[in-house]
């Protein structure tokens, strides 16, 4: 069985999706559309050029021939999965679509963020983690994954009751704020990180700001990769966990906690509909942070069950979004038969 996954894969989460798959012993490939880098800097100065003069972005089309160069050598697919469609165009789509019977999307974005509802008639299957998405075009539910462990994985070495890394966003910015302020009459030792281009502008804030609240926030220019905050995840006993505007699926830190065993504090209102919520491990948080205390960070994580635990790995999504256990099941009849 042959499976392609296409993506942007910026945070390298997709390629656990490859490997998982590859585990199971199906021939998988990923055609990362953020592998492809410009050849030199001209190529890099025209295109500047090119979408500031002719609103035209080179790039953009390159890497959607990128997509189409790979899918060539790799040949046909039985089975094609786009995470996040928005960065190729319906006709990009329309060729992708003919080396496949079969095309699935994974929506991890809301179509307000990205709208591409005129290239979704394409997808023989689309998979949402918005509720609000799923309801209004008929999209089928699926969360985000735990790729971490097929069982929970516990760590001794505690340095902080509470961790956050976050790319610079003003409203965050705002909640940040005010989170430093109620941290600074607790107890709590923490450690936020804001990272970004634009993170001067809050320097530029904290100069004439409160230096008490200057101490609860950091703020960095260079991204961190993920080996790093799962490193920071381990050391801390709660993870917080801020949506973005119009977001209300579940982030992928949630399923990071549930495999590292951590505690979450969010301000998502949708996870008190989950079935692994518990008062005890997760605390939501709306815009009254007085419900803030002490004896959250203080009490132990209660572990789930393994069964409830299991159902949000990623080898039962795999099952999920691409049937695998029957298809399996299916090829070995075949073999067995001839």
């Amino acid at each position: 069985m042959k499976i392609c996954i296409i993506s942007f894969d910026y945070w390298n989460y997709d390629h656990h999706i490859v490997s998982k798959l590859q585990e199971k012993g199906v021939d998988a490939s990923h055609i990362n559309m953020g592998a492809y880098r410009y050849k030199n800097f001209g190529e890099r100065f025209r295109n500047a050029l090119s979408k500031i003069f002719l609103n035209k972005n080179i790039k953009h089309i390159k890497r959607q021939q990128y997509v189409l160069d790979s899918l060539a050598k790799l040949g046909p697919q039985d089975k094609i999965l786009v995470l996040n469609p928005h960065n190729l165009d319906y006709e990009t789509i329309k060729q992708i679509k003919s080396y496949t019977p079969y095309l699935i999307s994974y929506l991890y974005d809301n179509l307000e963020r990205f709208p591409v509802k005129d290239r979704l008639d394409l997808f023989d299957k689309i998979y949402s983690f918005e509720d609000k998405d799923v309801n209004k075009y008929g999209f089928e539910k699926i969360t985000n994954y735990n790729y971490l462990s097929e069982q929970p994985l516990q760590c001794d070495t505690i340095e902080n009751d509470l961790f956050y890394i976050t790319s610079y966003d003003k409203r965050r910015i705002k909640f940040l704020r005010r989170l430093a302020s109620r941290l600074s009459t607790m107890n709590i030792k923490s450690k936020i990180i804001v990272v970004g281009k634009q993170v001067w502008k809050e320097k530029i804030k904290q100069l004439s700001s409160n230096k008490l609240l200057n101490r609860y926030i950091q703020l960095r220019k260079t991204p961190i990769y993920i080996d790093e905050v799962l490193t920071e995840y381990r050391k801390n006993r709660v993870i917080l966990d801020l949506m973005r505007d119009g977001q209300e699926g579940l982030s992928f830190r949630i399923f990071e906690a549930m495999a590292l065993e951590k505690k979450i504090i969010t301000d998502n209102p949708s996870i008190l509909n989950y079935d692994f919520y518990d008062p005890q491990n997760i605390l939501y948080i709306d815009k009254d942070l007085e419900i803030l205390n002490e004896s959250f960070f203080h009490t132990p994580y209660k572990r789930i069950s393994i069964e409830l635990y299991r159902k949000y790995t990623l080898d039962s999504w795999l099952e999920k979004v691409f049937d695998l256990e029957q298809t399996l099941d299916e090829k070995k009849i075949t073999l067995y038969s001839s």
